[in-house]
């Protein structure tokens, strides 16, 4: 028996994307004429059929898309949701929007909540209970069910899905040789649990520049919360106990309040010390003096991860196929502000 062509013969065959592929047989304006009229002639000789579960499955689409956030304080999480708008807007698509509020209950309750028939595809960033716990079960199952689903910032290796993330370890190593160069010899890390895939990252690049740079990497040099939750008293012993002249945090909402502190016992940003923090929001931006912040770019992010699983569902699926999983890695900017010595100056 001859083996049934699918959307991925055809397009590795003619050099093209699957997108390309499933647009053009349904004659999208969207599509060249030429590459159009090439990809139907070899369909009709190939004797292409559309997958019918496929099918049966766009037909039940409800055109909205699941985003569920860890929360709504940290300004990166609201620039990827204007991303993920933006672009489903143009697309047709509605967006829901749950906070998972970092607990695994509430992550588990929103997805089994969108996932019964509200929603075609989700979007999200884990919560700081799901990593903590280390149960994923939830997401395999709506995978399982043929829902697509995009990891955005917080994500794990234990899903098999499209993913799209900040190169982390990159940010971290740019902040700290930016220290370096400015003369910064104590440089420490405030950071949280290694089991947060951000701050496992960050903190590798943290430790890779001091390396290069032949410095030594002090566990000392780093104070680690246990949460993403801040604690301001950990904060006054570190800084009453240690001695550092330059400070990268995970997020803006530890370095600022770090900043703050120092200033009332009477250290000068960046004079006697300089800090860096990772997201470029308003609190980094309006900050006295602003926080130098590495920019994670995430209106980008949240347009990437929207088109990356708008694609999967208006895709038809083949069943007989390996579904194939992407990754996307953005370059982090750092942005250099009043927290740091300009060293070109």
């Amino acid at each position: 028996m001859k083996k049934k062509i699918t959307l991925k013969h055809i397009a590795r065959e003619l050099g093209v994307s699957i997108s390309t592929v499933s647009k053009a047989l349904k004659n999208s304006v969207e599509i060249g004429a030429d590459t159009k009229e090439k990809i139907q002639v070899y369909a009709k000789l190939h004797n292409y059929k559309p997958n019918n579960i496929a099918v049966s499955l766009k037909n039940k689409r409800t055109k909205n898309i699941g985003v569920i956030i860890p929360d709504i304080v940290h300004h990166f999480f609201t620039t990827v949701l204007r991303g993920i708008e933006n672009y489903a807007i143009t697309q047709g698509y509605n967006v829901i929007v749950c906070l998972s509020d970092e607990s695994f209950d509430k992550e588990v309750i929103n997805m089994e909540l969108l996932a019964n028939g509200s929603i075609d595809g989700f979007i999200m960033a884990l919560s700081a209970g799901t990593q903590l716990k280390g149960d994923y079960n939830h997401l395999k199952e709506v995978t399982e069910q043929g829902i697509p689903l995009v990891l955005f910032d917080r994500v794990t290796n234990e899903i098999n899905c499209d993913k799209v993330v900040i190169n982390d370890r990159e940010g971290a190593y740019q902040a700290v040789t930016k220290f370096i160069k400015d003369g910064r010899t104590k440089i420490a890390m405030i950071t949280t649990d290694e089991r947060f895939s951000v701050s496992r990252d960050r903190t590798a690049g943290y430790k890779q520049a001091l390396l290069d740079n032949n410095m030594t990497y002090d566990e000392r040099l780093i104070l680690k919360f246990p949460t993403m939750e801040i604690d301001e008293k950990a904060i006054e012993d570190f800084f009453n106990t240690t001695q550092v002249d330059a400070v990268l945090s995970v997020n803006e909402i530890f370095g600022i309040a770090s900043m703050r502190f120092v200033q009332t016992i009477g250290l000068r940003i960046p004079e006697d010390i300089s800090f860096i923090g990772f997201t470029d929001g308003i609190l980094s931006k309006y900050a006295s003096p602003g926080l130098t912040a590495v920019a994670q770019h995430g209106e980008l992010m949240g347009e990437i991860a929207a088109q990356m699983l708008i694609e999967k569902i208006e895709i038809e699926v083949e069943v007989e196929e390996e579904e194939i999983y992407v990754t996307r890695i953005l370059e982090p900017t750092l942005i250099e502000r009043g927290s740091t010595r300009n060293h070109k100056s």
